[in-house]
């Protein structure tokens, strides 16, 4: 099954490295034009230069999604510079692990406020504009943390479960609209913070997965090529789980 996104503009959050940047290139190859959305803009550009090679419209949006104004202005000017915007993806994140009773409550407030506030600042001002789009797309990157919670991530499970939850209720508000809203839940997957646990951690890690492996940046990136495109026009309001089985 070929995926297309021929004419599309699309809006990537914590696009810099990881699965983010896996998303914006996945997004780019099926022809999406993009807006590339993060703190560091020099790995942006990193990332916006291959993508310009293939003919893709890049822009370039350094971000603190913390800032309401900042995002709101951001997604304006990107949807008006590209016409429109079709597709958001939510995938900017951070941790503050560990065991709740030494967690600082403002580490927990700096979590929600990027890992759910950002989602909710972008989806906000992009819905606008998802509205007047033949087939907007919303898709918030959870994670399976959120579904089955992890010692010493109290906050970052909560987040990512409270996306799921708004997922659902985004789902609900933009249905009648033909927007689709979904969520992707990873598991462990090959990024820069898995890069540095030792041999042992990452054994013990696979020991779990009942696929016996750690997955890949591109497996979630592609699942998200599908959601963003016209072979998902009728899912909406689920969670894809992308993680060899761990939480079944």
């Amino acid at each position: 099954m070929q995926v297309s996104l021929a004419g599309r503009k699309a809006l990537v959050t914590g696009a810099s490295r990881g699965i983010g940047r896996a998303i914006a290139l996945a997004l780019g190859e099926a022809g999406a034009d993009l807006v590339l959305v993060a703190t560091n803009e020099g790995l942006l550009e990193e990332l916006a230069a291959p993508l310009r090679e293939q003919g893709r419209t890049v822009l370039v949006c350094p971000c603190d999604l913390s800032d309401g104004e900042a995002v709101a202005n951001t997604v304006k000017a990107a949807a008006k510079e590209l016409g429109g915007l079709d597709i958001v993806v939510n995938n900017a994140g951070i941790t503050r692990d560990g065991l709740l009773m030494r967690h600082a409550e403002a580490d927990w407030q700096k979590v929600f406020d990027v890992n759910l506030g950002g989602a909710l600042r972008v989806t906000k001002a992009a819905t606008r504009y998802l509205l007047k789009s033949p087939a907007g797309r919303v898709i918030n990157i959870s994670s399976v943390v959120g579904l089955t919670g992890n010692a010493g991530q109290a906050s970052y499970s909560a987040s990512k479960a409270g996306l799921i939850g708004f997922t659902k209720s985004m789902a609900q508000e933009l249905a009648s609209r033909g927007v689709t809203v979904n969520a992707v839940a990873p598991g462990f997957i090959e990024t820069d913070m898995t890069a540095e646990l030792t041999d042992e951690q990452q054994g013990a890690i696979k020991e779990r997965i009942p696929l016996g492996r750690i997955g890949r940046v591109e497996e979630i990136a592609a699942a998200c090529a599908f959601l963003a495109s016209e072979h998902a026009g009728y899912i909406t309001g689920t969670v894809v789980r992308i993680d060899g089985g761990l939480s079944m």
